[in-house]
C-alpha cells in the first residue's frame, strides 16, 4: 500500500506542474472560485516563471497519461475553456512523442510470439498517431491487407496504477470532509475510472468492443466501424482495417475535399442516440481525433478502448428525458428522476419540475452556439446541490460522452440544434417501446420470469418454515462495528513528512 506522504507528494508535484505552465491561472481569476482553492493556486505557482500564454497540453502530458485522457475531453470543448485552450488541448488526442520503435518491435513480438516478418510483410516504424496509451503504425498483412497496429506503450500500465492510487487517496480525503463533497461521491467516481482505464488497457477488449459495435451499428449506414484482425490481436496488439479518411480535427481540409459538414454533424448525433438509447451500447472517446470522414461521406471512428453500457430501463428513461426536455414536458421528466430514485423522496416533484423548468426554457429551440453552456451547467449543478441529488457514477461516462459529442457536432456545424436533431429519432423509438404492443410484450415477459421463480420460492419456504422435528435456520447475524485502535503516531508522521514535502518542492522547484 501506498504511504500517504507518497501521495502527497505527487499532488504537490502536479499542482506545481500545472502552475508553471500557467494552467491554474483560470482559478486563480475566477471570482466564483473559492478563496481557499485560490490560495492554494497562488502556492502552486510561488517562485514559477508562468508563461503569458498557458501551454495547457504540455503540463497534463507532463504529469502523465491519466491527466491526458482528461485533457483530451476538455479538447471537444471549446465553449467551456475558450477556443485558444481548446486549440492547445487537442495537441493531446494523437500527436504526443511516440515510443522508440525498438520498444514497440519487441513488444508486437512478445505479445503474438514471433517475429514480426511473421505477420506483417511491411511495417512503418514512425507511428501515423502517437496518444496517451497507445501508437497507432501503418502496415501490411503477409496476405497483401492494408492495416492499423495498435500497441500499448511501454511500462503504461505501472504508470496509470500510480496514479489511480493517488486519484483514489485524494478522493477519499475530500469525501472524508462530508457536505458537498461527499454527495458528489468522488471515490466512487474514481472507482469507474479506474474501471475504465482497466478495459483500454487490454486490447483484446477493445478488439472485442469493436466487433460488438460494427455489428450494432449494421442499422447506421453513415457509420463506419472498421474489421478486426483476431489472428494478429493479443492483450498489448490490436490489428484491424486500415481507414483512407481525414480526421474530424481538420476542418479545412473537410471543406476542400467537399465533405457536408453539416450532414456529418446530423450522422454523429443518431449514431450516438443508436449507440446509447437503442443498443445501449456506446463508444465513450467521441474526440475529434477519434473520428474520420470518409471520401464516400461516411464517418467512421476509431479507438474503442472506453466503452459504456446503459440497461434497458435506464435507456427508457435517458430517452424520455430528452424527450421531455425536446418537448418542455418537465413534470414527466421530474417523475422519471423520482421513479429511478435520482433524487431522494422527501422532496417535491412539482418544485423540482419548476426548477427544470428554469433552465430547460431558455435554450428550447435555440441553436447550440446560441446557448450559454456555462450557465445551463450551473443551473443544473445548483438543482443537483438543491434537490441533494448524490453523483450517479453508472451515469458518469455518458453524460462526459453526450458532453464530447456535442462539442464535436458543434465544431462541424455551429448552427446545429441538438433538440431538433434528436427529436425525430427519440420520437420514433419511444413509440415503439413504450406503446401498447411494447408494454404487452413487455407484460408477458415479466410474467413468465415470475412464473419461472415460483420452484425456487417454495424451496425458500420450505427453508425458513420446515416440517415438524426439523432444525430451524440460524438467524442472521446483525451487523457490529470493529472498534480499532486510532494511529495518532501514524497521522503525525505523515502531517510532519507532508509539510517537509511541501517545504522541499518550494525549495527545489524555484
Amino acid at each position: 500500500m501506498t504511504a500517504p506522504a507518497v501521495h502527497i507528494w505527487r499532488l504537490l508535484k502536479w499542482g506545481r506542474v500545472l502552475a508553471r505552465h500557467g494552467a491554474l491561472r483560470g482559478i486563480e481569476r475566477d471570482p466564483n472560485t473559492p478563496a481557499p482553492v485560490r490560495r492554494l493556486a497562488r502556492i502552486a505557482r510561488f517562485g514559477a516563471r508562468v508563461p503569458k500564454v498557458p501551454t495547457y497540453a504540455t503540463a497534463f502530458q507532463d504529469i502523465g497519461p491519466a491527466a491526458i485522457k482528461f485533457g483530451q475531453a476538455l479538447a471537444t470543448r471549446p465553449d467551456l475553456v475558450g477556443p485558444e485552450a481548446a486549440k492547445d488541448l487537442q495537441r493531446l488526442q494523437d500527436s504526443l512523442p511516440p515510443a522508440p520503435f525498438d520498444q514497440i518491435r519487441a513488444s508486437i513480438e512478445a505479445a503474438l510470439e514471433g517475429p514480426l516478418e511473421r505477420f506483417y510483410s511491411e511495417f512503418d516504424p514512425d507511428p501515423v498517431g502517437a496518444a496517451s496509451i497507445a501508437q497507432v503504425h501503418r502496415a501490411v498483412t503477409t496476405d497483401g491487407r492494408l492495416v492499423a497496429v495498435k500497441v500499448l506503450r511501454p511500462n503504461i500500465e505501472e504508470e496509470f496504477s500510480k496514479a489511480l492510487d493517488t486519484y483514489e487517496w485524494a478522493a477519499a480525503q475530500v469525501e472524508a470532509m462530508g457536505g458537498e463533497a461527499a454527495r458528489l461521491r468522488p471515490r466512487l467516481v474514481i472507482a469507474h475510472f479506474r474501471q475504465w482505464t482497466a478495459r483500454e488497457l487490454d486490447l483484446r477488449r477493445e478488439a472485442a468492443s469493436a466487433s460488438e459495435l460494427r455489428e450494432g451499428m449494421e442499422a447506421e449506414s453513415g457509420f463506419f466501424v472498421p474489421e478486426i484482425d483476431w489472428s494478429r490481436t493479443a492483450r498489448r496488439v490490436m490489428t484491424m482495417e486500415w481507414i483512407e479518411g481525414i480526421k474530424l480535427t481538420d476542418r479545412d481540409a473537410l471543406v476542400a475535399a467537399g465533405h457536408d459538414l453539416k450532414a456529418l454533424a446530423a450522422t454523429l448525433v443518431r449514431a450516438f442516440l443508436r449507440q446509447a438509447v437503442v443498443d445501449g451500447f456506446f463508444h465513450a472517446d467521441l474526440h475529434q481525433g477519434n473520428l474520420f470522414a470518409l471520401p464516400d461521406g461516411r464517418l467512421a471512428a476509431i479507438d474503442f478502448g472506453i466503452m459504456g453500457r446503459v440497461d434497458r430501463q435506464a435507456r427508457l428513461w435517458l430517452a424520455e428525458i430528452l424527450y421531455g426536455l425536446i418537448t418542455g414536458n418537465y413534470r414527466r421528466v421530474a417523475e422519471i428522476h423520482f421513479e429511478a430514485q435520482y433524487v431522494p423522496s422527501h422532496h417535491n416533484i412539482e418544485e423540482f419540475a419548476t426548477a427544470l423548468r428554469a433552465v430547460g426554457e431558455p435554450i428550447r429551440g435555440l441553436p447550440v452556439k446560441e446557448i450559454s453552456v456555462g450557465q445551463m451547467l450551473d443551473g443544473l449543478f445548483t438543482i443537483t446541490r438543491d434537490f441533494d441529488m448524490p453523483t450517479q457514477p453508472h451515469l458518469l461516462l455518458l453524460q462526459k460522452t453526450m458532453v464530447m459529442e456535442e462539442g464535436v457536432a458543434t465544431d462541424l456545424d455551429p448552427d446545429i440544434n441538438m433538440w431538433e436533431t434528436s427529436e425525430p429519432f427519440l420520437r420514433e423509438w419511444i413509440r415503439s417501446e413504450l406503446g401498447p404492443e411494447a408494454q404487452l410484450a413487455d407484460e408477458i415477459v415479466r410474467n413468465f420470469r415470475t412464473l419461472r421463480k415460483l420452484p425456487e420460492l417454495i424451496r425458500r419456504i420450505d427453508y425458513y418454515y420446515p416440517p415438524p422435528g426439523a432444525a430451524p435456520p440460524q438467524p442472521p447475524l446483525p451487523d457490529v462495528v470493529v472498534v480499532q485502535p486510532r494511529h495518532y503516531g501514524r497521522y503525525a508522521l505523515t502531517a510532519i513528512v507532508s509539510a517537509a514535502a511541501g517545504a522541499a518542492a518550494v525549495l527545489l522547484l524555484n
